[in-house]
């Protein structure tokens, strides 16, 4: 029998407090795990301790009690920059990670910074780019470019990197529709060749059509870890968090379609069917 493979990131009951520890808990015992190529939504209310979680992860911040473990490493202690090469983010305000004169430069600087030869760098670099169909902005001054593109740019940033770990921060936010699928489509590149996903989000037709998993916060604690295409086909767990169905699960579930479907092609398919019904 072949042995589990082991989780890629692990909370292992998780508490923390700004202030040093004096203010009131933000997380409280919180713990999951996550596999390799998983695609996760990391869900909950403002406050919920979301944003907490990714600076945990990325070695911004560490726990107060319990461990947070990137693969075989307790995040404890080791630097921001030690865990890049496990993890890369995209914070919510994207603006701020970006910093060289062209988006090339930017994109290329993690890979440079971790020590990856110049050919290395330019392959991912390159590839990162066409990911997210940047190639012809990659002379242009990041500032140069609308909100929405630089935004792009920072997760092309953290694309390069080819991390074990990709967390992002509300990462359509501002996006229109053909730029959110841009991000879907490298996302799920990036989870076909082994990458973990674990994506803070309020855009749950994103989440819907991008993402099969959900851990939703409540105060600090882990509240539910389900499929994320059963915790949006129960609007009352929705609710409570002030979240409502997508659309599309709103049209699925009025409708009564089989196996109420979340994502746009599954759903299409089912109402042709519905409509070759005699």
């Amino acid at each position: 029998m072949t042995p589990p493979t082991p989780p890629v990131l692990r909370f292992d009951g998780v508490s923390f407090a700004y202030g040093g520890g004096s203010g009131p808990p933000v997380l409280r015992e919180l713990s999951f795990a996550l596999g390799a190529g998983e695609r996760v939504a990391l869900l909950g209310r403002n406050g919920a301790g979301k944003s907490t979680v990714a600076r945990l992860i990325t070695g911004l911040l560490y726990p107060g009690a319990g461990t947070v473990w990137v693969g075989d490493w307790d995040s404890r202690g080791r630097r921001p920059e030690e865990l890049a090469r496990r993890v890369g983010s995209v914070f919510q305000h994207a603006d701020q990670q970006l910093f060289a004169r062209t988006v090339r430069e930017d994109v290329a600087f993690g890979p440079r910074a971790l020590g990856h030869d110049a050919a290395d760098c330019d392959r991912r670099t390159a590839h990162a780019l066409d990911l997210l169909e940047l190639a012809a902005l990659a002379d242009e001054h990041p500032y140069d470019l609308p909100p929405p593109f630089r935004k792009l740019a920072a997760l092309a940033g953290a694309l390069a990197l080819e991390p074990l770990v990709l967390v992002l921060d509300e990462p359509t936010a501002g996006l229109d529709r053909g730029l959110q699928g841009r991000v879907a489509r490298a996302l799920d590149e990036r989870a076909a060749r082994g990458t973990t996903l674990l994506v803070i989000t309020h855009d749950l037709g994103f989440a819907a059509e991008t993402l099969d998993r959900a851990l939703v916060l409540d105060a600090g604690r882990l509240a539910r870890d389900e499929p994320l295409h059963q915790w949006l086909v129960a609007p009352g767990r929705l609710a409570p968090l002030g979240f409502v169905p997508p659309p599309l699960v709103e049209l699925s579930l009025a409708l009564a379609l089989p196996g109420t479907p979340v994502r746009a092609a599954a759903v299409a398919d089912a109402l042709a069917a519905r409509c070759r019904e005699p």
